[in-house]
């Protein structure tokens, strides 16, 4: 009677011939052998289509577990009575990107959009605030005047801002602001009076060169890795041609005429004024010299072609009519009874 209740218990016959095991291992053996001829079911992927559809896998598992897992938009879900995963996923999956992979990528772009995002708004509140105060600073100093800057800590916001990946933007900030000075100042040039013009200009042209001087070395890191290695040019000539943009060139017309006159009439401005202003003119655009030959040639050597031995004797009427018009200016030539006598004398 025990092993006839034994056997009862183990395996029963319904009228359908459908075995059903009491024991565990039993009815496990027989649930994974059952499982296992259940045709694969398609789950479908938002917005995947055919490449979007995985192909639902059984896992075998040792007998005492079953694990089934269906990838359904980049995710696994595991169904497993005991959590053991010991089965890897067939070759034949899909041959697009796996949605997982897809998602992993998807992922990560969201949190560098994120990141960045940070820190530009990190950038835009604490950095560059920092930066445009020191940089109005300079802009508006005068060359004997002393301003108690930490360049120390300009260099280190601009430091942080070329590592953060914010060279461009610092680049773009930096000549917007600097453009917006020169603006302001080709609009105090303006209403100059014709009498101070080319005293005015010079003190714009001496300050703003001053400037730079402290402006381009605190720039130095975004200037070595980014404007050099990148935009292949140089901060100081990028600058400088703002104030030829933004200043010279609107003024140049104006300037000009009055640069002629003070040079025909010595003394009418300092010559100091007179050398620095076309100088710097000179830098500014060299083509500028074409507009008046003779101004520039007497402040900047080898403007005037080399001289020719077939000019000689114009040459030599050009400066008696320079000492005439020097002498009717009331500059005499000296006391030339004190010039030391010849030795044929």
């Amino acid at each position: 009677m025990e092993d006839m209740e034994d056997d009862s218990l183990d395996v029963k016959d319904d009228h359908n011939h459908n075995y059903c095991a009491s024991g565990s291992g039993k009815a496990r053996t027989y649930l994974s052998s059952r499982l296992s001829e259940v045709p694969p079911v398609l789950q479908p992927v938002p917005g995947g289509g055919e490449a979007g559809c995985h192909r639902g896998k059984q896992w075998s598992g040792s007998s005492s577990s079953t694990t089934s897992t269906t990838t359904t938009g980049g995710s696994k879900f595991m169904d497993s009575d005991s959590g053991s995963e010991s089965s890897e996923v067939s070759e034949t999956d899909c041959a697009a990107l796996p949605p997982a992979v897809e998602g992993k990528f998807s992922l990560d772009s969201t949190s560098k959009f994120l990141l960045n995002a940070m820190a530009v708004e990190d950038y835009r509140k604490n950095h560059w605030p920092n930066l445009e105060k020191a940089i109005d600073r300079l802009l508006i100093q005068n060359p004997t005047d002393h301003i108690s800057v930490s360049y120390a800590q300009i260099y280190s916001y601009i430091y942080k801002c070329v590592c953060q990946q914010h060279s461009e933007l610092l680049y773009n900030d930096l000549t917007s602001k600097i453009t917006s000075h020169l603006q302001q100042v080709s609009t105090r040039l303006q209403a100059s009076a014709p009498e101070d013009f080319i005293e005015t200009f010079n003190v714009a042209l001496t300050q703003y060169t001053a400037s730079l001087q402290c402006i381009v070395p605190v720039f130095m890191y975004l200037s070595k890795f980014y404007i050099e290695s990148k935009l292949n040019r140089d901060l100081r000539d990028d600058l400088m041609k703002l104030f030829a943009d933004h200043v010279a060139e609107k003024h140049v017309n104006t300037l000009m005429p009055l640069l002629i006159e003070a040079y025909s009439m010595p003394f009418k401005v300092q010559p100091s004024t007179m050398a620095s202003v076309v100088n710097g003119l000179y830098s500014l655009r060299p083509d500028w010299t074409q507009l008046a030959p003779a101004l520039f040639s007497g402040f900047i050597p080898q403007i005037n072609p080399p001289a020719v031995e077939s000019l000689l004797s114009d040459y030599a009427a050009r400066d008696q009519k320079l000492q005439m018009e020097l002498s009717m200016n009331g500059f005499p030539r000296g006391d030339q009874s004190r010039k030391r006598a010849s030795e044929d004398s």
